[in-house]
């Protein structure tokens, strides 16, 4: 699902914080099994987000795009709050 300014990748994760303007800290956990060691392993990240209209909340499940850089840290935006 692409949509509108988005130009690489499309994750899904969990909003951490809120608490500066038009900017959200998403939790990103993804899971990969390990070959040689059997094992799962679980690489947690966290994304600085540009919400516009400042409606995601702490705990809401969201989906994020790569699109252009909006400052020093931040190159994703909110595409759609999924609950």
């Amino acid at each position: 699902m692409k949509s509108s300014n988005v130009e690489g990748k499309i994750l899904e994760g969990t909003v951490v914080s809120s608490k500066m303007t038009k900017t959200i800290v998403v939790l990103v956990v993804s899971k990969l099994f390990h070959a040689m060691y059997n094992r799962l392993i679980i690489n947690r990240k966290k994304y600085k987000v540009h919400d516009e209209e400042g409606k995601a909340k702490v705990g809401d499940r969201v989906r994020i795009g790569e699109c252009r850089p909006y400052s020093k840290e931040k190159r994703f935006k909110l595409l759609e709050i999924v609950k």
